[in-house]
């Protein structure tokens, strides 16, 4: 194994004991018990957030990252948003899911779509487009119309 590939793997090794770390934090704030003898909270967190109790037991073991779908139950679980799990987790940094690409930017205003492109953007079928319109027009402020 080349030095560069050790660093990596050490690097990884890293960010796997910080994101490990995290989530046990995370736990424990939630209330599931992990430090006791029998440590019930790691198969309650798996049963609650419907994985595999493998998947929290190797994280927790610094043994491998969760998948994509595991994090996903697990964020809703924990009560942190997906995104928050893929950046500590170093899968992606915050430039890869940056929270407001354009804050206050130019394209503030052309933000605002009319209702007819939101159906149209959602699939709305065309026989439903105009009862999607008006009930959307309900909730709408006045004078908000793009």
């Amino acid at each position: 194994m080349g030095t560069g590939q050790r660093a990596e793997r050490a690097e990884r090794a890293d960010a796997l004991e910080e994101f490990a770390a995290w989530v046990e934090d995370l736990m424990r704030n939630r209330g599931y018990v992990i430090d006791g003898p029998r440590g019930g909270g790691k198969s309650r967190l798996a049963d609650d957030a419907g994985v595999h109790r493998a998947a929290v037991t190797r994280l927790l073991h610094r043994k491998s990252m969760p998948d994509l779908e595991t994090m996903r139950r697990l964020a809703v679980v924990l009560g942190v948003t997906l995104r928050d799990m893929l950046i500590r987790s170093g899968r992606l940094s915050e430039a890869d899911l940056p929270l407001d690409p354009d804050p206050g930017g130019s394209m503030a205003a052309d933000r605002r779509i009319s209702p007819e492109e939101a159906a149209r953007r959602l699939g709305v079928p065309e026989e439903l487009r105009g009862l999607f319109v008006k009930v959307t027009r309900q909730f709408l402020p006045e004078g908000s119309q793009p």
